[in-house]
C-alpha cells in the first residue's frame, strides 16, 4: 500500500503537521511513530517522510527523502466555470483537480441561479481541491478564485467554449502543447451576449457530443478532453 499523502504548505527536514490533516492522520489513520508518509506543498515538491513524535492533535514527522515527480499536464488548464447550485461546484472542483486543472475561476453569468458565493463555501472549495490533489497523486495544488462577473475573462492565447451548438470537436481545433482555458455555463447555458464576448476573447464553441450535459458533467468532460484523453 502506497504511503498516505499530506498536504504542508512548506517541505522542511523537521515540522509539525496540525489542523485537519492531523486529525485525518491521528484520528482516521491511527498515525504512530515509525509510520511513513508522502508530503508535497502544492507547488511542486513531495516527499517520503517519517512520523517521528505524536502529541495532543498534532504531530512530528522527519523529512527522509525529496522526489521530483512530475504528475501536471505539459500546458497549464484555467477552467473558467459559472456559479453552480448545491454541491455542483464541488463536484465539478473535486473532479477538475483529479484531471489536472491548473486553475479554477468563478463566473457571474446571466443564467446562473446562484449570483455570489459565501466565503465559507469558496473556503471548503479550496479544501475539496486539497483533497483530491492528495487522493489523485497531484504535486500542484490548483487556485479556486472568484466569483468574477464575464465582463472581467480576458483574452487568452487558446480558449475552448462548451456549447450545445457547435459542431467543432475538441480534437480538431486543440493544441496540447499550448495553455488552454475552458469555459463552461451555468445551468441555463450562457446567453447569446455572453457566447459573443467569450469568442472576442479568444475562446472557440467545442460540442461535448449531441446529448444534453449538466453543467458539472460538462465541466469534466471538457477537462478530460485536454488532458485525459492526451494522457495528461
Amino acid at each position: 500500500m502506497r504511503p498516505h499523502r499530506a498536504f504542508v504548505p512548506e517541505l522542511s527536514d523537521q515540522l509539525w503537521i496540525e489542523g485537519r490533516e492531523a486529525h485525518h492522520l491521528l484520528e482516521v489513520l491511527r498515525a504512530r511513530p515509525g509510520d511513513r508518509l508522502t508530503l508535497f506543498d502544492g507547488r511542486g515538491n513531495e516527499a517520503l517522510a517519517e512520523v517521528v513524535e505524536v502529541g495532543e492533535g498534532r504531530l512530528r514527522v522527519r523529512t527522509l527523502e525529496k522526489k521530483a515527480v512530475r504528475r501536471e499536464p505539459d500546458a497549464p488548464v484555467t477552467l473558467y466555470l459559472a456559479l453552480l447550485k448545491g454541491e455542483k461546484l464541488a463536484d465539478a472542483v473535486r473532479m477538475g483537480t483529479e484531471l489536472g486543472v491548473s486553475r479554477f475561476v468563478l463566473l457571474v453569468t446571466r443564467h446562473a441561479v446562484a449570483k455570489t458565493i459565501r466565503r465559507q463555501k469558496l473556503e471548503r472549495l479550496r479544501r475539496i481541491a486539497i483533497e483530491a490533489a492528495k487522493q489523485s497523486g497531484r504535486t500542484l495544488l490548483p487556485a479556486v478564485e472568484g466569483p468574477i462577473p464575464l465582463s472581467r475573462v480576458p483574452g487568452v492565447e487558446q480558449g475552448l467554449l462548451a456549447h450545445p451548438e457547435a459542431t467543432l470537436r475538441v480534437s480538431e481545433v486543440y493544441q496540447p502543447d499550448r495553455p488552454v482555458a475552458l469555459a463552461v455555463g451555468p445551468e441555463g447555458g450562457f446567453a447569446e451576449d455572453e457566447v459573443a464576448l467569450l469568442r472576442s476573447r479568444g475562446f472557440t464553441p467545442v460540442t461535448l457530443g449531441r446529448r444534453i450535459l449538466k453543467a458539472e458533467t460538462a465541466a469534466c468532460a471538457l477537462v478530460a478532453l485536454v488532458t485525459a484523453a492526451y494522457g495528461r
